[in-house]
This record gives C-alpha cells, sequence and structure tokens, in this order.
C-alpha cells in the first residue's frame, strides 16, 4: 500500500501560491531598487550642481546664470521629492510583499508538517500490520508443524 497525502492537492495549490508571491516580491524589490537608484543619481546630479555653483560663486557669475542655476536646482528638488515619495511608496509595498510571502511561506511548512506527521503515522501503521502479519504466518507454521 502507497503513502498518499491526503492534502497534496492542496499543498501543490500552497506551493503554486507561495512561487507566485516570491515573484511578485521579487518584482517589487526590483522596482524599488530601480527608484532608489534613480533618487540617488538625482541627488549626486544636484550635489554636483551646488558645488559647481558654489566654485563658480567665488570666481564670479552673471545674474542670468544664477537664476539659470536656481531654476534648475528648483526642478531637481521637485523631482528629487517625487522620487522620495515614490521610494516610501516602493518601500512599503515591497515590505507588504514580504509579509504576504512570510504568510505563504509559514501555510506551505504547516502542511508540509502536517504531511510529514501523516506519513510517520502510516508508516507506524503499516509497520504495525506488517508485524500482525509476521505473527499470523509464524501463528500458522507453528500449527501446521505443531499437529
Amino acid at each position: 500500500m502507497a503513502y498518499q497525502f491526503r492534502f497534496q492537492k492542496l499543498l501543490e495549490l500552497k506551493e503554486n501560491e507561495k512561487d507566485q508571491s516570491l515573484s511578485e516580491y521579487r518584482q517589487s524589490v526590483s522596482e524599488f531598487e530601480t527608484v532608489a537608484e534613480k533618487l540617488y543619481k538625482n541627488m549626486s546630479k544636484k550635489e554636483l550642481l551646488e558645488k559647481d555653483k558654489e566654485s563658480k560663486l567665488r570666481t564670479g557669475m552673471s545674474v542670468q546664470e544664477m537664476r539659470h542655476y536656481q531654476q534648475f536646482v528648483s526642478n531637481l528638488e521637485n523631482t528629487i521629492y517625487h522620487y522620495q515619495k515614490l521610494v516610501i511608496m516602493k518601500r512599503n509595498e515591497m515590505n507588504e510583499k514580504q509579509d504576504q510571502l512570510t504568510e505563504k511561506n509559514i501555510e506551505v511548512k504547516k502542511f508540509e508538517k502536517m504531511r510529514e506527521k501523516q506519513f510517520n503515522m502510516f508508516a507506524l501503521e503499516d509497520k504495525a500490520a506488517e508485524m500482525r502479519e509476521m505473527d499470523d504466518i509464524s501463528i500458522k507454521q507453528f500449527m501446521i508443524q505443531g499437529h
């Protein structure tokens, strides 16, 4: 008699859900990294622009050039603010996906533990049945030899 886990299809469904959740988590991590990288690049660009402006202020710069720098910095600050909000949103999304993945993983582990316990019970029952069968054979042999 072969062992068959009675919740096998449910376990497979939970494993598929876990795999889907893992895929969604990886996608959210990728999106977070992309947005965070864009934020970093814009912040670096602003920092370089600020340094360039400081050096030009020491050597002298026209009012028009100063306005141009100020407008560019203002636009960069708006872009940075936008990416900061996006980073926060993507981080929250990533954390949510991680929580979902953890939950799915726990569900799968529960079913795997249940399968393991059921298999152990099956093995014990199978061993007991085998022992009873051996006892019956021994008794039959004894009866045949004894009579």
